[in-house]
């Protein structure tokens, strides 16, 4: 009860400070980012609709977070994102494949490579193709804008859910150096810096660079060693040409190379008493820290990016053109046993007793261009116009191998004669060919109302080659079926689109409405358990989506205000259903459509600055996000009291259940067991989300400045499985981090010691159930990925500039 009243004044709270915002009619600066704004409260411009606006005159939900704001924080990388933006959230799979962003409750529910990701993140103007690509370290960032809802019209087809936008510094007139050193707890080193400046008159370059090392956290009882840590690095080159008065070219170049010893799961829940026989001498505790494994979970990546954007100002609008090259590399394996033995030992007859080989290959390579018209000035009919073309081709390989033991003595290893290997292998060929034209503009209709209209227009085909290639050693057996080689190929033409109004009372203080019209687009299977001979096309998933907001702020810069409530449904949502058998430990997961989702709620951003020394940000997200889906597999522990549904009888809905049909040759079948879903909720989708941020910052002595950071961010209970298993839910949580330090008056030098994690709050990114190591479906255990910070540890971080 305490909890809710304190969300209810907190949420009261918020709705008085946008009232007072609008009754005063201020002005705008970057009102709707936590932390967007600088210190002097300068008005912030975002590329938010392809063309440079005020983020106060932008009519949709944005975040802006300047690279000063994420070097305050210790915001290294976009998965901690997720501690400026509420309406963000995140959720770690075991490797970058399956990991995946969501906003405002939608993310993406699978991991085939078939499929792209419904939070598109853009990084200078180049999508990345697959969420795989999505994670990555931050360095000389200018900004992140991160869009909320569907933005379909100006940035493609696979931005049903919002977009995550990059934007990098550019070359600078004048010669610069920066850079950050810092140290953490449990072997954490990151390094980062840059140089810019002119080479000759009108020629200008920038160069940055990059190295994190970030040791491990888990200890590995098997190995003595640590696992979870990774090391990365990188370099990025711009190169600006000022070719004429009114032509200019930028030229990027960007390496990319992340090995992640990343992410093994601890087990947090075991009611099963066999579990501790085959856990080491692991410690099980919600709180643990400690693995038994004798192989690593990994996964490991490069990426190369280049990209020449060139921009002609032909006065009444500027031409802009994006052509772009990526390409990307990521092998990874997951330890599906979770057993420290070498060798295999008995659980049961048809339980892994070692299953280490469970790796896979993805790799892409992806051209686009983008040409686009954007009108000069902002008069009363501005517009953006354009085309885009993108070509894609994905490589995907798989490979695994384990062992059972049918016979032996429970936790001891099994005799040569009992041991039974089966493995297999595949691989497939994806290519996509998109081509999109688009346009949006805004036209005064009276003085201050404003007409909203966008347009995309957009053509693709995909198709998937794809062979299982039978067992990697002779004498295996087959592990799981081999199925004839194949290709599919699907194409398809979609429209999308965005209405709205906006009403300017002043230059400070606009309201907004919007419907838009999002689109994912189809999608074919290219995982190992796929059957390429036949294999269904994943049909597009369709949003409509309304939003209302208000933005404001007061003429001295003192306080900006952001609100949106928002609706969106979704349609012919895709998924990723498991098909697996878990008594016979048979991995199946398969991409489809499967029923609705809607997501509805309030956002309210706002940052108050009574004085030149002291600020607060504070935001609150509430939203209720769920799903109807047929057909999802039932969490283990339910399927023993499964019901079974005779020919043309009531399916349950919420419950466990197998029906009858009857086959080709007039035979009576029965279905796996399954479950029908009304009203659940979406994975890592909390209903409360709550940021709020106090900082300080002055002189101190006549030579130094200092300043005080407090940061506290809560959410709500969330739950981790598309399935609803009530075993993978977490409780709501708050997280308090603080950062103290010292500066020169004009910053060339910066000391700051913080702490992650205050008050040692324990918490996941996601669970699973543990496999079975016995008949008893209804002794289920539990695992989860602890993140670092899911540990409180402090650190310390050097900066300086010239």
């Amino acid at each position: 009860m305490a909890k809710i009243s304190s969300i209810y004044l907190f949420t009261t709270a918020l709705c008085c400070v946008a009232q007072s915002a609008y009754a005063q009619e201020t002005p705008t600066s970057g009102a709707a980012a936590q932390e967007a704004a600088p210190e002097s409260a300068g008005e912030i411009i975002v590329t938010a609709q392809k063309r440079q606006e005020r983020l106060q005159d932008v009519p949709l939900a944005v975040t802006a977070v300047t690279g000063q704001a994420l070097e305050n924080r210790q915001i290294n990388d976009t998965s901690s994102l997720v501690a400026v933006v509420p309406s963000l959230t995140f959720q770690q799979g075991n490797n970058p494949t399956n990991t995946s962003f969501r906003i405002r409750g939608v993310g993406t529910s699978l991991f085939s490579q078939g499929v792209e990701p419904s939070v598109s993140v853009v990084v200078d103007g180049v999508v990345a193709a697959r969420q795989a690509q999505n994670f990555s370290d931050f360095a000389d960032i200018e900004r992140v804008e991160v869009l909320r809802g569907p933005q379909g019209t100006l940035f493609g087809k696979n931005a049903t859910a919002g977009v995550i936008n990059v934007v990098t510094a550019r070359p600078s007139s004048e010669l610069q150096a920066r850079g950050t050193l810092t140290i953490a707890e449990m072997n954490e080193y990151r390094a980062s810096g840059t140089v810019s400046g002119p080479i000759t008159e009108g020629l200008k370059a920038r160069v940055t660079g990059y190295f994190n090392s970030v040791g491990g956290f888990q200890n590995n009882i098997a190995t003595g060693k640590k696992d979870g840590g990774f090391e990365s690095w990188g370099v990025r080159g711009k190169l600006e040409w000022d070719a004429t008065d009114n032509l200019t070219f930028l030229a990027s170049a960007e390496y990319r190379k992340n090995d992640a010893n990343c992410c093994q799961q601890v087990l947090v829940r075991a009611v099963n008493p066999l579990r501790s026989q085959v856990n080491g001498g692991a410690l099980i505790a919600p709180d643990t820290n400690q693995v038994w494994n004798n192989s690593q979970t990994y996964a490991n990546s490069d990426q190369k990016t280049y990209s020449l954007e060139g921009d002609l100002d032909l006065g009444w609008a500027k031409l802009t053109s994006i052509t772009a090259y990526q390409d990307f590399k990521l092998t990874n394996n997951f330890e599906v046993d979770r057993l420290g033995a070498t060798v295999p030992i008995f659980i049961t007859a048809s339980a892994n007793a070692l299953f280490d080989l469970n790796q896979g290959f993805t790799g892409t390579k992806q051209f686009s261009q983008e040409l686009r018209l954007d009108s000069a000035g902002s008069g009363p009919f501005t517009y953006t116009v354009g085309g885009f073309y993108s070509n894609l081709n994905l490589d995907r390989t798989f490979q695994r191998r384990r062992a059972t033991c049918v016979a032996g003595v429970f936790g001891q290893p099994c005799a040569t004669a009992n041991i039974r290997y089966g493995s297999f292998s595949a691989a497939s060929k994806l290519k996509n060919e998109h081509i999109a034209a688009f346009g949006q503009a805004e036209l005064s209709v009276v003085d201050k109302l404003k007409v909203l209209a966008g347009l995309r227009v957009q053509h693709e085909s995909i198709s998937v080659t794809g062979s299982q290639l039978g067992v990697l050693v002779a004498g295996d057996a087959s592990f799981g079926t081999i199925n004839p080689s194949g290709t599919q190929r699907a194409s398809d033409d979609a429209v999308t689109g965005k209405a709205g109004l906006k009403y300017e009372f002043s230059r400070r203080a606009q309201v907004y409405a919007s419907y838009t019209r999002g689109y994912k687009g189809q999608g074919i299977d290219t995982e190992p358990t796929a059957n390429f001979s036949n294999n269904p096309v994943i049909q597009p998933e369709r949003v409509n989506a309304y939003e209302v907001g208000f933005k404001g702020s007061t003429s001295d810069g003192s306080l900006s205000v952001a609100a949106a409530a928002f609706l969106a449904d979704y349609t012919n949502l895709q998924v990723q259903a498991n098909r697996g058998d878990p008594t016979n430990g048979v991995i199946a997961f398969q991409p489809t459509n499967a029923g609705s989702s809607r997501t509805k709620g309030v956002e309210i951003e706002a940052t108050l600055r009574p004085s030149r020394h002291f600020s607060v940000g504070a935001a609150v997200t509430y939203q209720k996000a769920t799903l109807d889906v047929d057909g999802l597999n039932c969490p283990t522990q339910f399927q023993p009291t499964a019901t079974t549904v005779s020919i043309g009888g009531v399916r349950p809905v919420n419950a466990c259940y197998k029906y009858q049909f009857t086959a080709p040759n007039g035979s009576v079948g029965t279905s796996g067991l399954i479950q029908d879903i009304r009203g659940g909720q979406l994975p890592v989708s909390p209903e409360w989300r709550i940021n709020f941020s106090p900082r300080w910052e002055g002189p101190v002595t006549s030579s130094l400045n200092g300043f005080v950071q407090v940061d506290l961010s809560y959410q709500s209970d969330v739950q981790f499985a598309i399935e609803q298993d009530p075993l993978q839910t977490q409780d709501g949580y708050a997280l308090v981090d603080a950062s103290i330090g010292l500066s020169a008056p004009d910053s060339r030098y910066t000391l700051t010691v913080f702490v992650k994690n205050l008050f040692n709050q324990n918490f996941y990114t996601t669970t699973s159930s543990a496999a079975l190591i016995n008949t008893n479906l209804s002794v289920v255990d539990v695992y989860a990925f602890r993140p670092k910070n899911a540990d409180r540890y402090f650190g310390a971080s050097f900066g300086f500039r010239f």
